[in-house]
């Protein structure tokens, strides 16, 4: 007589399928409000460019059960750094996070990080803008305003570097689910000068706080690249392993045209421009990893 766990196992090895995908894992999807990457309220609640990827993405991974978890950024890490199976669909590959993170092969390609200011402060922060680029360090090291970000997330390798040597009187780390909306309010309110952030999400996040976008001036950072890469990342375990290889092969599959648009329907007309004409694809092979 069969066993019944040997029938089982013969039954999927006959069907082609490894019995790990007969469980139905659960993966967990961690998300942020990051607009116009993913949207949670609003008028165009879930119709931001993760959000229309990640239905593709649940399609061609069927052996999954996925589940969606709204969380901030310092939450997000803190899973990824658990033994359990999730991913997060928006993470800058750091040297940090490559200890605990299994990433993507590919990455979607967006504007960099950027300050934004009042335009009513733009001669108060003239010392700082050079050739239309913000010198963040020179700014940093002034100890004469201060600027905001959201904590425990990457702007990339450079500004990291020097946001972890900026003096905590000057760096106004916010750990909030709206840490972006606060931030700016913060700056209408004068106790700070400038935001750290992407040109996209600056604009919706300003909208959606009553904010004219005529009010504020946005400037890339001097010495940083135009576009980063942002991957898809997955718990550093075995199971995280072979998700993200499933993920990069699913990437490999999905006509990728509408989630590219989407994003670039974000940018100022010129940004776009100049974006659709430099990155022919959302989702590039990188070299990072």
């Amino acid at each position: 007589m069969v066993r019944p766990y040997i029938r089982l196992l013969l039954v999927g090895t006959l069907l082609g399928c490894p019995l790990s995908a007969q469980a139905e894992d659960t993966l967990t999807w961690l998300l942020r409000d990051l607009p116009p990457m993913t949207i949670f309220e609003g008028p165009q609640k879930n119709q931001g460019a993760l959000d229309q990827l990640l239905p593709m993405l649940r399609e061609h991974l069927p052996e999954y059960r996925h589940q969606v978890m709204h969380v901030n950024r310092a939450r997000g890490i803190q899973m990824l750094r658990a033994q359990s199976l999730t991913c997060d669909p928006s993470l800058l590959w750091t040297p940090e996070r490559a200890q605990y993170v299994v990433f993507s092969a590919q990455a979607f390609v967006t504007v960099s990080n950027g300050v934004t200011i009042q335009r009513s402060q733009q001669a108060a922060m003239a010392p700082y803008i050079v050739a239309g680029q913000f010198d963040l360090q020179a700014f940093l090291k002034a100890h004469k305003a201060r600027i905001g970000a959201t904590a425990e997330r990457s702007y990339g390798p450079a500004v990291d570097e020097q946001l972890k040597h900026a003096d905590p009187h000057t760096l106004a780390l916010h750990y909030g689910n709206d840490a972006l909306g606060s931030l700016l309010q913060m700056q209408r309110l004068g106790r700070l000068e400038a935001v750290l952030g992407y040109p996209p999400e600056i604009r919706y996040h300003a909208q959606q706080q009553g904010i004219a976008a005529e009010d504020l001036l946005f400037f890339p950072i001097k010495d940083s690249a135009p576009y980063q890469r942002t991957h898809i990342g997955c718990s550093n375990t075995p199971q995280g392993r072979q998700a993200i290889q499933r993920i990069d092969q699913a990437l490999g599959e999905i006509p990728l045209e509408q989630v590219q648009q989407s994003y670039a329907s974000w940018l100022d007309p010129a940004m776009r421009e100049q974006y659709l004409l430099d990155n022919p694809s959302f989702f590039l092979n990188s070299p990072e990893p």
